[in-house]
């Protein structure tokens, strides 16, 4: 999220047999009297995680680090390794209040709950080589995995006092880690959530999900006499997110791509990556560095384009790696379309120009994914979809919003009354997804490269 406060993020691992866990076992300072803002969480929880660059990250991450800046506060994150331990400080008060928890419904009085931001279904993931398993009996003798402490395991815990013969190994790995094993053929079975499950499918085409075990909500956790101010302060923030549009930005910015792609289109753009794009790679890097624009998203949209293909061509006379019209690739200065690293290059150079024509107000990433609606359908079409979204009252600097007025400029009810006219719409919000899932599984690659 965007914020100008710099804050100091100290993470504890208490309860794993690190030092200084000490000073967080009395309660905290009240919210009133207090300079940081402390939140438990634990270990394994599927939207607080670290990500490629080692940092904590994920959509209830964002949060929190949203609503520190809008009251001005330092965050400081105790992470717990269960979340019985996370639940138990937090009822003696050693937290302002907890995120990442599913918590049991029996123990939902023990504290105050605040609004729900996010509903998650769980299923059980497995390898599309082995036979999808139709119930939970299906499971019984089976290798299965689970993050140890998470609320998957919980789950599992609470279908086993039903079903004994259940049984399952707690381990100390991320549910990412574990549909990896699961993508090798080293376990049978995990549990993920669907989400998780449709993002791992980008990057491990044999992780499947069968049947859903349960549903939860996301929602963060506060001791039962929390101070009414932090709860009226809360209550505000996510009023103003949702009515500004920032969280469903923000969930965007996490899922928006991944319901894109087929596992047919999955399949041969990994196919793609090895047999084309090592050819390909310098002229990408040398277009990142006259534009500024990530190699790794240029490539996704070269091949949403043409399959990276030079001597690509449509009907209408567009040519090459990227699709330039004759326009374009006369005001790019291109002598030959079907010559790799021209087109790549100047394909670059247009997105870039793209970047740069959108208003001030229009923050990344937005503003890159707008370029690639503009490379698609012309910028004009976003100043109409722009135009749209004022008038039903959305945010014309919102991706999240333009993605549900773009589709609108195909309709004739709509494209007389403004400026440019019909257009295909849908059509730009389809390869702007298509090239973000692209660009996902493209820095996916490369981590796993580096």
């Amino acid at each position: 999220m965007h914020s100008t406060i710099i804050r100091i993020l100290i993470f504890s691992f208490c309860g794993l047999g690190l030092t200084g866990c000490n000073s967080f076992e009395k309660p905290v300072s009240p919210f009133s009297m207090t300079n940081e803002l402390v939140v438990i969480t634990v270990e394994y929880t599927d939207n607080f995680y670290i990500d490629d660059e080692g940092n904590f990250s994920g959509i209830t991450y964002d949060l929190v680090h949203e609503f520190a800046a809008e009251i001005g506060l330092e965050i400081r994150f105790v992470v717990k390794p269960e979340v019985e331990s996370a639940l138990t400080a937090l009822q003696k008060h050693q937290a302002h209040f907890a995120i990442g928890l599913d918590i049991p419904e029996e123990q939902a009085s023990r504290f105050v709950l605040g609004p729900v931001y996010l509903h998650t279904h769980h299923q059980i993931a497995f390898n599309a080589k082995n036979a999808e398993p139709q119930d939970i009996q299906k499971l019984i003798g089976k290798q299965i995995e689970v993050p140890n402490g998470s609320t998957h395991e919980k789950q599992l815990q609470k279908i086993k006092l039903e079903i004994p013969e259940l049984s399952w190994s707690a381990v100390t790995l991320s549910s990412e880690a574990l549909l990896a094993k699961l993508d090798r053929g080293d376990i049978a079975y995990t549990v993920a959530d669907s989400l998780h499950i449709k993002k791992a499918n980008h990057f491990y085409p044999r992780v499947k999900g069968a049947f859903e075990l349960d549903s939860s909500v996301s929602r963060w956790i506060f001791p039962k006499f929390t101070e009414k101010l932090l709860l009226d302060k809360v209550n505000m923030f996510f009023e103003r997110i949702i009515h500004e549009g920032v969280l469903g930005q923000l969930l965007d910015s996490y899922n928006g791509q991944y319901h894109q792609l087929s596992p047919g289109d999955i399949y041969f753009f990994k196919k793609k990556i090895q047999s084309k794009l090592p050819g390909l790679k310098s002229y990408f890097l040398q277009a990142e560095r006259l534009t500024d624009i990530d190699w790794r998203l240029l490539a996704a949209l070269a091949y949403q384009e043409s399959h990276w293909n030079p001597q690509a061509k449509s009907p209408t006379g567009v040519r090459g790696m990227m699709m330039l019209t004759r326009e374009t690739a006369r005001r790019m200065k291109v002598k030959n379309p079907t010559e790799s690293r021209q087109n790549i290059v100047a394909g670059a150079r247009y997105l870039k120009l793209l970047k740069d024509k959108l208003p001030e107000s229009v923050l990344e990433p937005d503003r890159t994914w707008m370029a690639l609606a503009a490379y698609n359908q012309g910028y004009g079409r976003i100043i109409d979809a722009r135009a749209l979204a004022k008038r039903f009252n959305l945010n014309p600097d919102l991706w999240i919003d333009l993605k549900k007025t773009l589709p609108l400029l195909n309709k004739e009810h709509y494209s007389n009354t403004i400026q440019y006219g019909h257009a295909r719409g849908d059509e730009a919000v389809t390869l702007t997804n298509s090239v973000r899932a692209y660009y996902e599984i493209l820095k996916n690659v490369a981590a796993e490269d580096s």
